[in-house]
């Protein structure tokens, strides 16, 4: 759960920047309307945001206990080095033989497990592969992908033995649903109606607050890039209206509709939940569903509340 939220966080951080898809994005469509943007002040907004909930959840999950446990270490370490009167330390448990060698272990002797072997550079070859044409071909990800784990699965059939079976096919199955729901939603126009109702409301400020609800709901369930590109053209007409700062409400926004990335049903989320053990992953599963359903309400209140009310009264 720690290390999986912190990737996530981290992804998120940097989406922002001025050359993140993202940031690229929400720019784009402003510049288009002729409102004000600030690429700087939203890729520092969103870095911080991230930053803030990376910190809590390091602290909610476990990082206090790594910091103790590596304090503790090194006074084991310092312990052990005195004890052997400030000569070598310990390096590994292997069988040398201490009569020859001064104690020395055989740490090296093996070959490294980590080795850049044929099959790990022709996976890096692959990855590459994938990301050339999905940028520069503008190639399907997905049959482009399969394309790439087909190939690598007939040059080294052994190592792609058992593979299927690692496949987190409840979670595949999950996303799957979820973004065939999600796709009729948009189909049948649902999003760009919230859109259109909210933009009604006689109350800028609890319009305001209400994009950023919505936006961090759908998000939750689908593509935070697909939310981006939808929301944001919808609450235009209410921007231009003057009523509410349109840099405050985009960054609040912003951060509304990204930071729930850690939901089991967006794709980060769901990333998290498939890499866990078979025997962890119902675990791994409810954590992730409380910890991103609380981010999916407390974040569109604080964003409100830090971005838009001080901006626009």
């Amino acid at each position: 759960m720690l290390m999986g939220f912190m990737v996530v966080q981290g992804a998120t951080a940097g989406s922002f920047s001025p050359i993140g898809i993202f940031g690229v994005i929400t720019n784009d469509v402003m510049r288009q309307n002729g409102l004000p943007s600030s690429p700087a002040l939203l890729f520092v907004s969103t870095f911080a945001a991230a930053a803030v909930v990376a910190a809590i959840a390091y602290v909610s999950f476990g990082g206090r206990a790594l910091i103790a446990r590596g304090a503790s270490e090194r006074v084991l370490v310092s312990a052990v080095g005195n004890a052997s009167g400030g000569g070598d330390t310990i390096t590994g448990s292997g069988s040398g033989d201490s009569s020859k060698g001064g104690g020395k272990s055989s740490v090296g002797t093996a070959p490294h497990e980590g080795a850049l072997n044929l099959e790990r550079r022709l996976t890096l070859l692959g990855l590459a592969s994938l990301a050339l044409g999905a940028l520069v071909f503008d190639l399907d990800v997905g049959f482009t992908a399969l394309t790439v784990a087909v190939l690598l699965t007939l040059i080294f059939p052994a190592s792609a033995r058992g593979a299927v079976d690692k496949i987190s096919w409840g979670t595949v199955l999950l996303i799957g649903g979820i973004v065939t729901y999600v796709a009729l939603l948009q189909n049948q126009n649902t999003v760009q109606w919230l859109g259109d109702s909210v933009a009604h409301v006689g109350i800028p400020l609890l319009a305001a607050f209400l994009i950023c609800l919505i936006g961090a709901i759908v998000s939750a369930f689908a593509s935070t890039t697909g939310i981006l590109g939808a929301l944001i053209p919808l609450a235009i007409p209410f921007l231009m209206t003057g009523q509410v700062n349109a840099t405050g409400l985009v960054i609040a926004l912003a951060i509304s509709s990204s930071l729930v990335d850690c939901s089991p049903f967006s794709t980060n989320g769901a990333l998290v939940v498939a890499n866990a053990a078979p025997e962890e992953r119902d675990v791994v599963f409810g954590l992730t569903m409380r910890w991103g359903m609380t981010i999916m309400v407390v974040t569109p209140i604080l964003a409100w509340l830090l971005f838009v009310v001080p901006w626009s009264v």
